[in-house]
């Protein structure tokens, strides 16, 4: 009997994801003894000719990590949706766009005058920017053209299940893994994690106090045993949804968000606005002016991973 098909593929993201299935360590053998590998361009030499000549459905599972900001990447999830019968979002950026989506805040045209005119650590005095089409003597150079845009992957294509984190963590791999090999895959369209917040998952003391001051976790040394958030540091655990085995709240560090929101919540951000506004103690104009000066970056406190996916999607410009 044949074994299945897995193709894995990596768009606009770290490559955290595809390190974190090697992560898995020698279980990954117990992966290839379930599955054949048919696509992983990150561990094995395919080309995108190979895919293209393959039948449709013919790839049972895809696991697909990152952002869509390029014709490249949107050709190559259209191509992979043609050939797979199950479409997984791999990773926060796949999911809700990520840390590439923060790029939503401006625009191609600002992101390549920031990269290739004003960064210090560059050499153009021509200011030369990347063309879609270049030619050599050897003939024309072609790069993908960059959206303005940056899309999560069910904004461009059909995806069957979400398997959120940044990046995901073993256990969730294995889980995937295995729910695909018995069979027992949950209703389409799931998110594969927990229904819990954080918050319900995390065992620090809650006191429902007040605070008076906001911190960046390098201002203060918190006390490990009490909640996060109300020793004023910005923690997304109420409005992150759990199953990440609280790696960085064991580690004494704030969640920033990577499982994206819970069930109900249509907002991350702005849920996390509205956490945050209920227990500062406040009232004055100049008390709240206070507050918003201690979150110094906003964009990357609220929608860190999320933009894309948010009510915002995009700064308009």
């Amino acid at each position: 009997m044949a074994k299945p098909k897995l193709a894995l593929y990596w768009a606009a993201s770290c490559g955290g994801c595809d390190v974190a299935v090697l992560d898995t360590n020698e279980k990954i053998l117990d992966i290839a003894n379930l599955v054949d590998i048919v696509f992983w361009p990150i561990a094995v030499d395919f080309k995108y000719h190979h895919v293209r000549a393959m039948e449709d459905k013919s790839i049972d599972l895809c696991l697909f990590n990152g952002a869509v900001r390029s014709t490249e990447q949107a050709e190559i999830a259209r191509l992979l949706r043609d050939k797979s019968k199950v479409m997984v979002a791999f990773g926060a950026c796949a999911c809700f766009g990520g840390i590439p989506a923060l790029a939503n805040f401006t625009n191609r045209d600002g992101i390549f005058q920031r990269a290739y005119i004003e960064a210090p650590s560059n050499a153009n005095a021509d200011g030369t920017f990347p063309q879609t089409l270049t030619k050599v003597p050897e003939g024309e150079l072609e790069l993908p053209e960059l959206f303005d845009t940056v899309l999560t992957l069910a904004q461009v294509v059909d995806v069957e299940y979400f398997v959120p984190g940044c990046p995901p963590p073993v256990d969730l791999i294995l889980k995937v893994v295995d729910l695909f090999a018995s069979g027992q895959l949950p209703p389409v369209g799931s998110v594969i994690a927990s229904d819990k917040t954080l918050c319900d998952e995390c065992k620090r003391v809650k006191e429902e106090k007040k605070i008076t001051r906001l911190y960046r976790p390098h201002e203060i040394i918190p006390d490990p045993e009490k909640c996060l958030l109300e020793q004023g540091i910005i923690c997304c655990g109420p409005v992150t949804r759990g199953g990440c085995g609280l790696r960085c709240i064991e580690a004494n560090m704030p969640c920033r968000g990577c499982f994206g929101p819970p069930p109900g919540v249509v907002d991350q951000g702005a849920k996390l606005v509205s956490a945050i506004a209920s227990i500062y103690q406040g009232d004055s104009e100049e008390e709240i002016a206070r507050m918003v000066d201690e979150v110094l970056d906003p964009a990357g406190t609220f929608y860190r991973f999320g933009l894309a996916d948010s009510m915002l999607k995009r700064k308009r410009l």
